[in-house]
């Protein structure tokens, strides 16, 4: 029996899931890795194997590419300097923070990513979903909770990584198709190990036990798997309706928060986290819906008249 082929925006809404899954694994492990073991040590190591593995990936999909053409290298060189920016924001943050919490942060990213069109590409946005996306970092401010004693300042690098994968996902959607996912990931991961490199010598570095060279292992595995499918869903599909799907880190987060480092967020937290998905999700709601009314309107003169 054939099985029917799948459309871009089920692919891309898987995608997605596959994605956000593989993150928030990395990042518990990296969270246990670097309760013992210096940041940038870590991150280098894991950086060397997920280098490796990509470039294995990639001679398996002969899909690597290491030249391009002007724009396209202007292009991967921004993205790889947001990747950067996020990926050692994020990294420090975590080792300080529970996991959910700072997974709640990220999931401003939607509001984040429609609001940096707004400003920089001039894409228009009604006051609905600018009331949604003031009302979103409002939740953003209750998980924070700065000015409070649950305040943590940790908590401003995860706005940092925020705002730096919002300009990394910008950057991605410009790419041309031309460009392979899995040559975007390798410089991405480059980036990360090159800096992790040249700031790792001024940590004191540590004897890894075998128990963390094996969640190191396990963290380049799942990035590795991040990587591919993060940039193949900025290419496939409907923003509108794959992007919801980035909320399902979340929920992998507070699980494996719970589970591996017993730590649950608090009522504040799910309320602003709470907050953050539900504007989210009518911000992308009413992009979606302008979509499709900009494109009935270049629709035949015939169906603009019924």
């Amino acid at each position: 029996m054939r099985v029917p082929a799948i459309g871009d925006n089920a692919r891309g809404a898987l995608y997605m899931n596959v994605a956000m899954a593989a993150f928030t694994f990395n990042d518990a492990c990296m969270k246990a890795v670097t309760e013992t073991l210096p940041i940038f040590q870590a991150a280098l190591l894991r950086g060397a194997v997920t280098v490796a593995g990509l470039a294995a990936v990639a001679r398996v999909m002969g899909g690597l590419r290491l030249r391009f053409g002007a724009r396209e290298s202007r292009l991967i060189g921004l993205r790889c300097v947001a990747e950067v920016t996020a990926t050692i924001a994020f990294l420090t943050a975590l080792a300080h923070m529970p996991l959910a919490n700072l997974t709640a942060i990220m999931q401003s990213l939607p509001l984040a990513v429609t609001l940096a069109a707004a400003l920089v590409l001039g894409e228009p946005v009604g006051w609905r979903r600018m009331a949604a996306i003031g009302l979103g970092f409002l939740g953003v401010l209750l998980i924070v909770r700065p000015g409070t004693a649950g305040f943590d300042h940790w908590s401003l690098l995860g706005l940092v990584a925020v705002a730096a994968v919002v300009l990394r996902d910008l950057v991605t959607r410009r790419l041309p198709a031309s460009v392979p996912s899995v040559s975007v990931s390798f410089y991405s991961a480059l980036g990360v190990t090159v800096l992790a490199a040249l700031v790792s010598p001024f940590e004191t570095w540590l004897r890894p036990t075998p128990a963390q060279i094996a969640l190191l292992i396990a963290a380049a595995g799942f990035i590795i798997v991040g990587y591919l499918f993060v940039v193949m869903v900025m290419r496939v599909g409907d923003v509108g309706t794959v992007a919801p799907f980035r909320y399902t880190a979340l929920l992998w987060a507070i699980v494996l928060g719970w589970l591996v480092f017993g730590q649950f967020p608090d009522p504040a937290t799910l309320a602003g986290s709470a907050i953050v998905i539900a504007t989210g999700l009518f911000t992308l709601y009413r992009e979606r819906r302008r979509r499709r009314l900009a494109a009935a309107a270049q629709g035949p003169t015939s169906l603009r008249l019924r």
